[in-house]
């Protein structure tokens, strides 16, 4: 029974945060605020905790290159499918089918089901997804379709083309700065992120063998804690009904996508990744995670559209939390 509730617990509070910004309590872009709480205290927090007290070994980072194949290949995948459709769509779709809500999502369910041990793998999971969708989703498509990083599609005059213009530079200097450029935007998105620098920082530690003064977990535990409920109820803020028919189509394509690859994915970790019982369990529920909050964030910036990622967001939070509840019953552990 207790296996049931906690996600009915999780539902809730997605409903109670979307009723209480339809009420008028919060303002449409209130979530930023969350976001920042989550990206920057809360969630480091948590990874924190979880390599503070449980311990990760090297051989677990098989586990995180794992996770970049995984959020890399629905992109390609979606590039090379989608090539006679319009850029606006087909830059929707990159962004929203590849990586996975470990952290903020993941981190609190997989908890509940399987217990802080389980956090093992979810933070080695994250480390490979982080390289993915803290600027890797976002650098490739915009790349992929030669979108300004800096612009809108609208204010770009975004037409009916499958990308957008591109004339390569001839002149040798103009291709070097341009790389430069390239170059700075990438690792200012990647430096930028709170999490995946600790986790750069934890897997320093992890390599080397420092161990962290028992008085870190103990002061970051509160904070932790708190990631569940944050991380959630975010979610729920990010959640707008679509407004018009191409909304709600736009939405089921990237479910179209994101479900069986996810089911795929998850057969692969449990028959074939070379872990025992619990660890494959865990990554077989990490890769049913919903589309990444840095998703919403990438598709504001690209097509100005955050409501409908976040719609998008908040359908595969509710579809992830059902397959992931069916997972822990199914699978033994």
């Amino acid at each position: 029974m207790t296996a049931l509730l906690k996600p009915i617990a999780f539902l809730l509070i997605i409903a109670a945060a979307y009723l209480v910004k339809r009420a008028g309590l919060f303002r449409p872009r209130d979530y930023r605020v969350m976001q920042v709480v989550v990206f920057n205290f809360t969630l480091p927090a948590s990874i924190i905790v979880s390599f503070a007290t449980n311990p990760h070994h090297l051989s677990m980072l098989l586990i995180s290159l794992v996770a970049i194949v995984f959020g890399l290949l629905p992109l390609l995948l979606v590039y090379a499918a989608t090539r006679h459709r319009p850029v606006a769509d087909r830059a929707f779709l990159m962004l929203n089918c590849s990586g996975f809500n470990i952290g903020n999502f993941c981190f609190p369910v997989i908890q509940a089901f399987m217990g802080p041990s389980a956090l093992v793998t979810a933070a080695m999971f994250d480390i490979g997804n982080s390289v993915v969708v803290t600027a890797g989703s976002n650098v490739m498509t915009t790349s992929l379709l030669h979108i300004d990083m800096n612009r809108t599609l609208a204010e770009q005059h975004a037409g009916s083309a499958p990308t957008m213009p591109y004339t390569r530079p001839t002149d040798r200097d103009a291709r070097r700065l341009a790389r430069r450029a390239k170059t700075k935007q990438v690792l200012k998105g990647f430096l930028t992120s709170v999490p995946f620098d600790v986790y750069l920082l934890m897997i320093a530690v992890m390599v080397f063998s420092i161990p962290i003064p028992s008085f870190i977990p103990t002061l970051l535990q509160p904070v932790a804690d708190a990631n569940s409920f944050c991380s959630v109820f975010m979610v729920g803020m990010l959640m707008d009904l679509p407004q018009t028919r191409k909304d709600v189509t736009d939405v089921l394509e990237v479910l179209g996508w994101r479900l069986p690859l996810g089911l795929a994915f998850a057969a692969f970790c449990w028959f074939v990744l070379p872990f025992d019982a619990g660890v494959r369990k865990a990554a077989v529920m990490l890769s049913l995670a919903p589309s990444a909050v840095f998703s919403t964030l990438f598709t504001d910036r690209v097509l100005g559209n955050a409501k409908l990622a976040g719609f998008t967001l908040s359908i595969t939070a509710i579809i992830a939390i059902v397959l992931m509840t069916a997972a822990n019953i199914l699978i033994p552990a």
